[in-house]
């Protein structure tokens, strides 16, 4: 029944009863408490899932796949001719998707990360191609690039920034970011000295950053569909990170804008 609606059943009340009724009803639409605000909110919205889910996901397969390269599990000169197909989809126009609608749902290290890491895969996988048709001379790992090494520079710099922030919203993508950030600056390093040793220990950790991102997205798809926490996200709320504790709120009074859900 619709707030209006009962609104009406009080009034149909005689004496006492009517009026009392009645007060109970101007006290839900007047106070500021948060049982008062939820009874009186009624909000339309058009949901969508968690932009992250696909973003992550895209970056998870990008960054997994070179980072093992760049670590020397496998490959050779060659292995990025036949990568960056799949690395300017999945890393680049994917998460270049999740950014765009991660600004609905107001998330803004969704936004900030998956649009600087989106550009960088899109400008990799470019970059090779050009290598590819020689165009421009191949990049290889352990060799001196500091021009390529300036990339690396700047992505360690803002995704040292979304680690911080991230350390507002969970502990697992404060991981993700944060090893993340540590294979740029050390990627960063390689490229400066020529140190070889030192841009595998860089794709290691670009490996650890996507199996971690795996493991974000799956927790996110299984909360999503299960409609309760099954694998936790390391939230800083408590109830957050209980297995099977329901801990959806599509309502926050504190989100910056009435009975909407701000972030994922």
């Amino acid at each position: 029944m619709t707030f209006a609606g009962r609104v009406n059943e009080g009034q149909v009340g005689s004496g006492t009863s009517g009026n009392s009724m009645n007060r109970e009803w101007i006290d839900l639409a007047t106070s500021e408490a948060d049982e008062a605000w939820l009874a009186r909110t009624r909000v339309f919205l058009t949901p969508i899932a968690a932009p992250s889910i696909m973003g992550l996901a895209g970056f998870s397969i990008a960054t997994g796949m070179v980072g093992a390269w760049q670590a020397g599990w496998y490959g050779g000169t060659t292995t990025g001719n036949i990568l960056f197909p799949f690395a300017f989809f999945a890393g680049g126009l994917l998460q270049a998707i999740g950014a765009i609608a991660a600004f609905r749902a107001r998330d803004g290290v969704a936004v900030g990360m998956h649009t600087i890491w989106g550009a960088f895969w899109m400008g990799w996988a470019t970059l090779v191609a050009l290598g590819a048709f020689h165009v421009l001379p191949a990049i290889t790992f352990g060799s001196v690039n500091p021009a390529f090494a300036m990339w690396f520079v700047m992505l360690g710099i803002f995704t040292i920034s979304g680690t911080l922030a991230a350390m507002g919203s969970n502990a697992m993508l404060t991981l993700v970011l944060g090893t993340l950030a540590a294979g740029s600056c050390l990627t960063a390093a390689g490229f400066f000295a020529g140190g070889l040793t030192v841009t595998k220990i860089g794709g290691w950790l670009f490996v650890i950053s996507a199996a971690l991102a795996w493991l974000a997205v799956t927790a996110m798809m299984m909360e999503e569909s299960w409609g309760r926490t099954i694998i936790p996200l390391g939230h800083f709320r408590k109830d957050a990170n209980v297995p099977l504790r329901v801990d959806t709120r599509p309502i926050q009074r504190r989100a910056g804008m009435p009975g909407v859900r701000a972030g994922q």
